[in-house]
C-alpha cells in the first residue's frame, strides 16, 4: 500500500484533502494528522478490525486503550460518565489544547479524552462524524515525532493518508489528568506544568443568579468579593448571572448607590445570562428565588446537589418565604434592606466555602 501524503498550512481547513482524510478515516482507514503537540495516528474508534492493525502497526499493547479526540467539548457527555465539576475548570481553560483528562466511561472502564488546539485534524474529526482516536505516530517506547518526517518514518505504507504541516507548535506531548478518583491527580506532566493544572484543581467557583443579574446577584458578588480580599484568598472565583435574555446592561443606580456607601464600585458591571457552562464549572450555585432554581435545573439537571437559595444562609427567624424578593421598581429603602439580608448570608457563605 502506497501512503498518500498532502502538505497544507495550518488554517486550511477548506482544503478537500481534509475531506478526503475523513472520508477514510470514516471508511476504516488509518490517516496521520498532526496536532499542536505531536503528530498522531487516526483510526475510527468503531471498527475493530482498524483498530487492531492500529495494535499492530505501533507494536502497542493491546492493554493499553487509545484516548479519543474530540471537535467540541460538549461531546464529552456522548463518552463520559459522572463528569465532576473540576473537568469543566480545566475544559474552559485548556480546551481546545494541551490537556487529556481521563473519565469514567460510559459504557465501562475509563476514557481519556482530549479536544486537540489544532484547525485541520478537528475539521478531520467534525467530518468524519465517528468517534476518533489519535495515538502518537511513533513506534511503542520511541519518542513521539514533533515533525511530519519523523511521523512518516515508520508508517510510510502502513498507513492510507497522511497530512503535513510542519513541526507542530508546543513539540510536547499532551499533560493528563486523571478525574475518575476522588483527588483528581496530575500523572503526566508536559505542555501544560504540573503546578498551573493544580491551581485550577484547589479552586472553587461560586455563582450568584437572580432575574436580571442588575441588582441582588450584583450585591452578592460584590459582598463575597470584599470577604475574600479581607481573608486573602485567591483560590475562589466569584460570579453572577441572570436568567433573563439582556446581556451587557448595567447594575441599577440604586444597587450602584447601596454598593457605594459601603465601598465597593460596581460601575463596571454589565449582566450577563446564565450557561450551562457557567453552571456545570460552579461548586455551589446561590439564587434569589425557588424559580432561579427551578430555570437552573431545566439548563443542568446534574447541579442539583450544588444549587441552594441565598437566604437560607441568613439567620432571619420565622420567615417562610426563603426568597429574597427583586428590589426592581421598588423605593431605594427596599434596596437597602436586600442589602442588609443578603450581607447576613455572604458572611455565612464566606465562613464555609
Amino acid at each position: 500500500m502506497k501512503t498518500k501524503i498532502v502538505k497544507l498550512d495550518a488554517g486550511d481547513i477548506k482544503n478537500s484533502s481534509v475531506k478526503e482524510a475523513a472520508d477514510i478515516l470514516n471508511g476504516g482507514g488509518l490517516v496521520i494528522l498532526p496536532t499542536e503537540t505531536v503528530y498522531g495516528i487516526a483510526a475510527n474508534a468503531l471498527n475493530k478490525k482498524t483498530l487492531d492493525k492500529l495494535y499492530e502497526i505501533k507494536k502497542r499493547p493491546k492493554d493499553k486503550p487509545f484516548s479519543l479526540h474530540i471537535d467540541k467539548k460538549e461531546k464529552i457527555k456522548d463518552f463520559a460518565a459522572d463528569i465532576p465539576v473540576i473537568a469543566y475548570k480545566l475544559i474552559e481553560k485548556y480546551w481546545p489544547g494541551p490537556l487529556t483528562l481521563i473519565f469514567k466511561s460510559n459504557n465501562k472502564g475509563t476514557i481519556g479524552i482530549r479536544m486537540p488546539d489544532c484547525e485541520i485534524t478537528r475539521e478531520v474529526i467534525t467530518l468524519a462524524d465517528v468517534p476518533v482516536v489519535l495515538p502518537s505516530a511513533n513506534l511503542s517506547g520511541n519518542p513521539p515525532p514533533v515533525d511530519f518526517a519523523e511521523a512518516i518514518k515508520d508508517f510510510s505504507g502502513e498507513v492510507d493518508f497522511a497530512i503535513d504541516i510542519g513541526p507542530t507548535r508546543l513539540k510536547l506531548e499532551s499533560s493528563i489528568v486523571d478525574l475518575t478518583i476522588s483527588a483528581p491527580k496530575v500523572i503526566r506532566e508536559a505542555a501544560i506544568k504540573k503546578e498551573d493544572i493544580e491551581d485550577i484543581l484547589k479552586k472553587r467557583t461560586v455563582l450568584f443568579v437572580c432575574t436580571g443579574n442588575s441588582c441582588r446577584s450584583v450585591m452578592a458578588k460584590a459582598l463575597l468579593e470584599k470577604k475574600l480580599k479581607e481573608k486573602k484568598r485567591k483560590d475562589v472565583e466569584v460570579l453572577s448571572a441572570g436568567i433573563m435574555m439582556f446581556s451587557g446592561l448595567g447594575a441599577s443606580e440604586e444597587t450602584k448607590q447601596v454598593l457605594m456607601r459601603q465601598g465597593m464600585d460596581v460601575f463596571a458591571h454589565r449582566s450577563q445570562r446564565i450557561t450551562e457552562e457557567m453552571i456545570r464549572k460552579s461548586d455551589i450555585i446561590l439564587v434569589m428565588e425557588k424559580l432561579h432554581e427551578k430555570r437552573l435545573l431545566e439548563l443542568a439537571p446534574e447541579a442539583k446537589n450544588r444549587v441552594f437559595l441565598l437566604k437560607e444562609f441568613a439567620k432571619i427567624e420565622d420567615d417562610n418565604n426563603m426568597d429574597i424578593a427583586d428590589p426592581i421598581g421598588r423605593p431605594y429603602e427596599f434596596f437597602e434592606e436586600t442589602y442588609e439580608i443578603i450581607k447576613e448570608a455572604i458572611g455565612r457563605v464566606a465562613n464555609i466555602i
